[in-house]
């Protein structure tokens, strides 16, 4: 584009001042990915670990998985694959040698590059809720079918919270809008609404190649310049057991072959698509997760990849998925523990079963999140808003779950384990003595106001201070607060020209009727 860097200048005023400033609504914690800092817990042994391998790895070369995308079996066959109609089987010699050219770490850029993210190595990074097709919040008072003033109000959470530092999905999926365009309207929403990494769904061509111009016109760039490093990434699923269907994989190697970035998840729960023991299904979601990064690595050596975890269980009394539990913690470290030994990054999710924003809500998050922390996660997806396994995201639980977000953000700050001789203070353990306190000395003034994480939303005042202030609960709280944040929300800036660049490719894209749908 001839003006790229007049329209990089361009821009700013209010919302530009807003997004420096940070909240107005609340004191949040700055934009800054927490650097994970703590030794990851790993339950497997050696022995553990090259047991599981060797599972995967038979998995591949004696049963085989499913490739529903004839593209992608003729790359394979091209490869030395295996080829029985759709069943291929790989050698591990193959892909423990296309594994090993993805790297360990990468960046994404995307529209600002303030929001540059690091993928990898010890960089903690938390996304929003992505993909229910309900919406539950207290004014409504149920589970109803999302709507895109629904996901756009979810997106502005989204850019408001520093603590969220990628755009996953729909944070709820808009079914008021077609299926044919509801792409090219949410893209739009997120592009104008945030300033932050770009999902696209690998569903069917048209979608992934329209993704990847409005990202490439949203950041101004030439051809050139959005292929020369990622700006955005997709996350695909296997179809457990064993199956990758043809859209996703279409999808990624369209993203692959222009240099951007992908994750692979396979959803393996534990009883229902996988076996009913851990071992086994972390055996089986890694054989489904590495056939497909080494396709793409076979097609472009060095393309970002990702492998995710999704494994879990279910409920044996009723089938339903159950998230946050223990066997979900431990399956999340132990695919900690074989991802660095394959040397790649991670994604896991912060997920529960609850159908509300209550404690089981919290309890089974918390988990979720600090499985994603114990095991080495690099990218958390559904970090804030999760509820009904999937099935519901809630404004007040986004709410609810970046004050676990900040919390661990401020857990991993490494002035709080510091010990220097201001941090071991004696001097001041000295002046107070045996009989005195801390709070009105020196050492304490000059720190009360950082010393400790402050939260926005948690209430520490006693039973009556509470109870005079209106006795809020936090569900509640958290609803005053959401709507406080989108009434008064500046979306971040964007150029005139971009915007009206994006406003006709959509326009454009509608009128030649968006993507085939079968509706």
């Amino acid at each position: 584009m001839a003006d790229t860097q007049t329209r990089k200048r361009r821009g700013g005023g209010r919302a530009g001042a807003a997004a420096r400033r940070g909240s107005a609504v609340i004191d949040q914690m700055p934009w800054n990915p927490p650097i994970n800092t703590d030794k990851p817990t790993e339950p497997l042994d050696q022995g553990g670990i090259e047991a599981i391998h060797e599972g995967a790895m038979r998995i591949l070369e004696e049963i085989g998985i499913e490739f529903y995308n004839e593209e992608a079996l003729g790359i394979l066959k091209e490869a030395g694959c295996t080829i029985n109609g759709d069943n291929v089987r790989m050698g591990r010699d193959f892909v423990m040698e296309m594994v090993a050219k993805a790297p360990s770490k990468f960046t994404i850029t995307p529209r600002n590059p303030d929001k540059t993210i690091e993928v990898g190595g010890k960089t903690l990074l938390f996304g929003n809720v992505s993909s229910p097709p309900n919406y539950w919040d207290l004014e409504i008072g149920t589970k109803v079918a999302g709507n895109r003033e629904m996901c756009r109000n979810l997106l502005k959470l989204t850019q408001y919270f520093n603590c969220i530092h990628f755009a996953g999905g729909y944070p709820v999926e808009p079914v008021d809008i077609h299926a044919s365009v509801r792409h090219l309207d949410v893209l739009y929403d997120k592009l104008t609404l945030t300033d932050k990494a770009m999902h696209a769904y690998s569903l069917g061509k048209e979608r992934v190649e329209d993704v990847m111009e409005m990202v490439r016109i949203a950041g101004g760039h030439s051809h050139e310049e959005f292929e020369a490093t990622p700006r955005m990434y997709t996350n695909i699923n296997s179809t457990s057991p064993l199956k990758h269907d043809h859209p996703m994989i279409d999808g990624c190697l369209r993203l692959a072959r222009r240099g951007q970035a992908i994750v692979v998840t396979p959803f393996t729960l534990a009883g229902a698509m996988a076996p009913v023991t851990m071992a086994g299904a972390v055996a089986q979601s890694l054989a489904e997760a590495l056939c497909a990064i080494a396709l793409f690595q076979y097609v472009r050596p060095g393309i970002p990849c990702v492998i995710g975890t999704f494994t879990s269980n279910v409920d044996m009394k009723s089938g339903a998925p159950a998230f946050g539990t223990p066997e979900y913690m431990r399956s999340t470290q132990m695919t900690g523990q074989m991802a660095r030994y394959y040397g790649l990054p991670m994604r896991s999710s912060g997920v529960c079963a609850a159908n509300v924003p209550d404690g089981q809500a919290v309890w089974e998050t918390s988990n979720s999140l600090w499985a994603a922390v114990q095991s080495g996660t690099n990218m958390v997806y559904h970090a804030a808003g999760w509820l009904e396994g999937g099935l519901i995201a809630s404004p007040e639980k986004f709410i609810m779950d970046c004050e676990i977000l900040q919390q661990i953000q401020r857990y991993m700050q490494p002035e709080i384990t510091a010990t220097g001789p201001d941090e071991i203070a004696l001097d001041a353990i000295k002046a107070v003595g045996n009989d005195g306190h801390f709070f009105g000395i020196q050492h304490t003034q000059d720190r009360y106001s950082t010393a400790f994480y402050q939260p926005f939303l948690s209430d520490w005042k006693n039973y009556e201070g509470w109870d005079v202030a209106g006795g809020i609960w936090t569900a509640e709280r958290a609803h005053h607060m959401f709507k406080e944040i989108v009434t008064s929300f500046e979306p971040p800036p964007i150029d005139d020209g971009i915007r009206e660049e994006l406003e006709d490719f959509v326009a454009r894209r509608k009128a030649e009727g968006g993507a085939p749908t079968d509706f």
